[in-house]
């Protein structure tokens, strides 16, 4: 009889998400928005771990540490629980957690590092699983949680709990811009008195190149300037990359206050970025591919 290997540790990556777009089309009678988004993963992201331990434990390291708790109402620690909780076993693990994405930018490092939670403690603790129970204690987490245990482009629909699976869109580089201030994404919601849109403009999305491009322009985010009422330097950041060479594309994403810029390539993104360092050396900047 062959023993199957005591795994000792597991380490999943938890990589942005991006909403190139985002449509406010309705509002539910419980006072929450109706969303259409276009999302799609990027290169960079948070790192987690998850070992063996007689108890629940998560440390939290990296640049972006300092403003989480570690309690019971992390969504780390909320997502442990409840997969725990599904298959009726103690939650015993300990888990790292290297936070290199600002907290509450618009980028979803909360429902991401969730969602990876839940991958690599379903592989440490060997559970029998489906992917549509793992969605269903995704959706208890958050609404956000489900796109991000796919890390797979998307549309997202409802209040983001409905993922429609997209095929490789085009490849493109993508700058990253932060100036390291927290959004609220109540607030921002809060502030959202724009009439909805029109339901139904991601249909048929394109996949080459050119019309991709031509597509993404004619598509917004509707929660820009509620975002810039609760956060006025964001219009800023978007002017500045507005003015960058080469860009193809600048939107704010989520309920900000990241933005983007989107290039043709990772060279051109890379190149936008030495040049914004050094001249905002306050702010997070970071070039990534988009994940196909």
């Amino acid at each position: 009889m062959l023993l199957q290997p005591k795994i000792k540790k597991v380490s999943f990556f938890a990589p942005v998400k991006i909403n190139l777009s985002l449509q406010i089309i309705g509002r539910r009678h419980d006072g929450f928005h109706l969303l259409e988004s276009l999302v799609v993963f990027a290169d960079k992201g948070d790192e987690l771990s998850v070992s063996k331990s007689d108890s629940l434990t998560l440390k939290i390291k990296g640049p972006f540490a300092g403003s989480l708790s570690t309690d019971k109402n992390n969504l780390v620690m909320r997502a442990a629980t409840l997969l725990a909780e599904f298959h009726k076993i103690e939650p015993k693990a300990h888990i790292e957690l290297n936070k290199n994405i600002p907290v509450s930018s618009g980028l979803g490092g909360g429902s991401a590092d969730a969602a990876a939670t839940l991958h690599a403690l379903t592989e440490l603790w060997k559970l029998p699983i489906s992917d549509q129970e793992l969605n269903k204690i995704a959706r208890l987490i958050g609404s956000d949680v489900s796109v991000c245990l796919n890390q797979k482009s998307a549309i997202i629909e409802g209040i983001g709990e409905r993922v429609s699976r997209l095929g490789n869109l085009p490849k493109f580089g993508i700058l990253l811009v932060n100036s390291n201030s927290t959004v609220s994404t109540q607030k921002v919601f809060q502030k959202y008195h724009g009439n909805f849109s029109v339901p139904g403009s991601l249909n048929n999305i394109p996949k080459d190149r050119e019309t991709f491009h031509k597509f993404l322009r004619d598509l917004h985010n509707d929660l820009t300037q509620a975002s810039i009422y609760t956060a006025p330097e964001i219009k800023n950041i978007l002017s500045v990359l507005t003015e960058l060479d080469n860009q193809l594309l600048v939107r704010l994403t989520g309920s900000g206050g990241t933005c983007f810029a989107l290039f043709d390539g990772i060279k051109n993104a890379q190149e936008a970025a030495e040049k914004l360092k050094i001249k905002f050396p306050g702010w997070w900047i970071e070039p990534a591919s988009i994940l196909t």
